[in-house]
């Protein structure tokens, strides 16, 4: 049944192969009718047998009802299948990663000015305007009488912190706790590349309700330490160079060290082995706004596999070949790109030109990972370990400092349909210096509506419109306003 209907969605409207299903349905029954006996001793198991069966049918058309009438093009639970690309299709893939967004002969300072400007103008204005919770129907809310905390995704509130930072961690959970988590009662997971101490297990143990799960863990040497293949005094020549051009925490072995356990091993931590969904937070962080529907549950029905809320450029410095080297990842591995990627917000080359330069053909635009919604099952997916074992053999997390988040965002751009990343408006957020703050009556007036950053100077480094002229659909971009009542 479920290979009839990817036939027929594939073929047919969505409205057609639903009639279709249950007219299916309807025949089987008329049918058993009229070869019965109605003498026969076992015609009312029989057409019983046939009753229970048409309903199953129309219960799973139901479903498919509700689940593509809320938006959704893909099937439930999907992250990739080989699509065995033919020869011209891998061509014309391979060509438009190899194309910049705007033609080089347009890349000026006027008008790169003026696309600057008028993105940031499109920020602003989509920003001032009132939004609401998604506007979906299947919204999961503690308040409501059907809610079941036992029917939760498997799904858990992530931290990789050190015990120094216990006091900014605490004012982090308070907060995810009072906007979210005192409704849902989602387990906390912590991990370290050190034991915790007593005091830091007994603190965050005492400042959460006792019926919240907490786990503590720690991350082993092999996923944390600088590898064997490694080159010590590469890796010391890279720090230098990467020092002299000023880039942030260039000399700090363990920012290395993060950003190559967050790229390509928490997933497979042993305490995550059951989880499918991690909601990573971070010490020092805001949250604003009160979220009174089930994040993961509406990532689970929506079929997202990545939910971020800021939207940047990177240091380009920082991950100099690391576009170049995921071309020649592409090149051996075109199978694992999809057709509905990012491509356009991947090669955006106007508002910051000199990035696209440095970097060799990419944008530098990243999902800022201090906050995401992550699906494991992606991070776990063929196409991303393959990445990941590829970028280790390059040693760029040490040559360089290949960030979590530009890594992460370029399997996301390459390897996901698009429609399965989504922006996170409604949630009011700030990790220093910036911040998504939305026009919302459910937030607390601790942010300015469509502020970004207090610098002016660090405006220009937003990727948001871009994702959003490039990347989302119009009922994506209008999925928060609240409908009309008529």
């Amino acid at each position: 049944m479920r290979l009839l209907l990817s036939m027929f969605r594939r073929r047919f409207s969505l409205r057609s192969t639903f009639l279709g299903i249950l007219v299916m349905a309807v025949l089987s029954i008329v049918f058993v009718m009229s070869v019965g006996s109605h003498d026969s001793a076992n015609y009312d198991e029989y057409l019983g047998t046939v009753k229970d069966h048409a309903n199953n049918v129309i219960e799973y058309v139901g479903d498919k009802i509700s689940y593509f009438g809320n938006g959704n093009t893909l099937e439930p639970g999907y992250v990739w299948k080989n699509p065995h690309y033919d020869e011209e299709t891998i061509s014309q893939l391979l060509t438009k990663l190899d194309t910049p967004l705007y033609p080089e002969d347009q890349v000026n300072k006027t008008r790169t000015k003026q696309i600057y400007l008028d993105n940031l103008n499109l920020y602003r204005d989509t920003m001032s305007k009132e939004i609401d919770e998604p506007q979906v129907e299947d919204l999961v809310r503690s308040s409501e009488s059907n809610f079941n905390a036992g029917n939760a995704v498997p799904a858990t509130i992530l931290s990789l912190v050190r015990n120094e930072d216990l006091k900014e961690l605490v004012q982090s959970i308070k907060q995810i706790e009072e906007k979210f988590n005192a409704k849902f009662n989602y387990p906390y997971t912590f991990l370290n590349d050190e034991e915790f101490s007593e005091e830091f297990k007994e603190v965050i143990i005492h400042l959460l309700p006792s019926e919240r799960e907490v786990r503590f863990g720690k991350i082993s040497e092999e996923d944390w330490n600088i590898p064997e293949s490694v080159d010590k005094e590469k890796y010391k020549q890279g720090v230098e160079l990467l020092d002299s051009e000023d880039v942030s925490y260039a000399k700090m072995e363990s920012y290395h060290n993060m950003c190559r356990f967050y790229s390509r091993s928490f997933y497979r931590h042993p305490l995550l082995k059951d989880i499918k969904y991690t909601w990573r937070l971070e010490p020092g962080v805001k949250f604003y706004c009160d979220i009174d529907y089930d994040i993961f549950k509406f990532m689970a029905d929506h079929n997202k596999i990545y939910g971020y809320v800021l939207n940047l450029y990177d240091s380009p410095q920082s991950i100099k070949s690391l576009w170049k080297d995921t071309r020649e990842f592409l090149q051996k591995n075109s199978d694992y790109i999809n057709e509905q990627g990012s491509f356009d917000w991947i090669k955006e080359n106007m508002q910051k030109s000199i990035n696209f330069n440095i970097t060799e053909g990419y944008s530098s635009c990243h999902f800022w990972t201090n906050f995401e919604i992550a699906n494991l099952d992606f991070l776990r997916s063929e196409p991303y370990e393959a990445y990941m074992d590829f970028l280790e053999s390059k040693g760029g997390f040490y040559y360089e400092r290949w960030g979590d988040a530009p890594v992460r965002s370029l399997a996301l751009g390459l390897f996901a349909d698009k429609s399965q990343i989504h922006w996170f408006r409604d949630i009011g957020y700030t990790h220093f210096p910036y911040t998504n703050c939305p026009n919302s009556a459910k937030c607390d007036n601790r942010c300015t509506p469509g502020s970004f950053t207090p610098w002016d100077n660090l405006e220009i480094e937003n990727c948001q419109a871009t994702w959003m002229k490039y990347s989302m659909t119009d009922d994506e971009l209008n999925l928060y306003y609240k409908k009309n009542s008529d």
